[in-house]
């Protein structure tokens, strides 16, 4: 097996929430892995914004609002129209919210399912189409150790309710198109430094209690997590299908 398995030339990927933090560093990633990348998210960040004046023959941009039923047709045509095809989907966009389950509101509940499950599953749909009239692709949804566990110290049943949902996508996904040349797999961060994190890591409870339940004692980095989306994206992982790849310093390991 040749460590070329691990490269993405000639391939073209779409990253929702491209534009800060874990997706962004996908994306980063990605290109430097040899892909053309369209980052995708509601605004451009100044890092966007480098990666595609910098690089315009390999980034490119379009703003989107993955909740917008129309984004997702738009955001694949965009890619296909830019680039040509599409062989990587990445489903980064997510939000988090918590609070008591007896309190969770019907708007909440709505902007969590809206944006953490309904928006991937109709970006995933969108982009299937494409991958199947080139007899292959690769999805890799962005779920999380919250889909398998309730967190603490915070309340987040919403949130969690969404990542358990994109994992059995996943895997429901994957059985439909193994046969057909899509491979879809799911990656679980653990607690990774990034804006939805930034608030508990600034919290001192917070700090120590997510701190102390993670066996390795500290948080993970963006690009900790894009090194295992490549891995999902490329075809190294040409045998792999309907996984949900484990990324959070042993957080679940207790």
């Amino acid at each position: 097996m040749s460590l070329d398995m691990f490269r993405l030339d000639g391939k073209i990927a779409l990253v929702t929430g491209g534009n800060r933090g874990i997706g962004l560093a996908i994306a980063t990633l990605f290109g430097e892995a040899g892909a053309q990348v369209m980052l995708t998210g509601r605004t451009e960040t100044d890092a966007v914004r480098s990666l595609v004046e910098g690089q315009p023959d390999r980034f490119a941009w379009v703003a989107g609002d993955v909740t917008d039923p129309a984004t997702p047709a738009a955001l694949v045509a965009a890619t296909l129209e830019r680039f040509g095809r599409l062989d990587v989907l990445v489903n980064n966009a997510g939000v988090a919210d918590g609070g008591n389950f007896h309190e969770f509101d019907d708007a909440r509940l709505a902007r969590i399912m809206e944006t953490n499950f309904t928006a991937p599953f109709r970006i995933a749909r969108a982009a299937i189409p494409p991958m199947l009239a080139q007899g292959k692709g690769s999805i890799v949804n962005i779920g999380s150790i919250s889909g398998f566990v309730a967190n603490k110290p915070q309340l987040q049943v919403a949130y969690n309710s969404s990542k358990a949902a994109i994992h059995q996508m996943t895997t429901v996904m994957a059985f439909e198109y193994a046969s057909r040349g899509i491979r879809v797999n799911a990656l679980a961060p653990g607690y990774v430094v990034s804006d939805m994190t930034a608030n508990g890591i600034a919290n001192a409870e917070m700090n120590r209690v997510w701190t102390e339940n993670t066996p390795m004692g500290r948080f993970g980095k963006p690009e900790e997590m894009a090194t295992c989306a490549l891995f999902l994206a490329s075809d190294a992982a040409s045998y792999v299908t309907g996984a949900t790849l484990v990324a959070d310093g042993g957080y679940i390991t207790h």
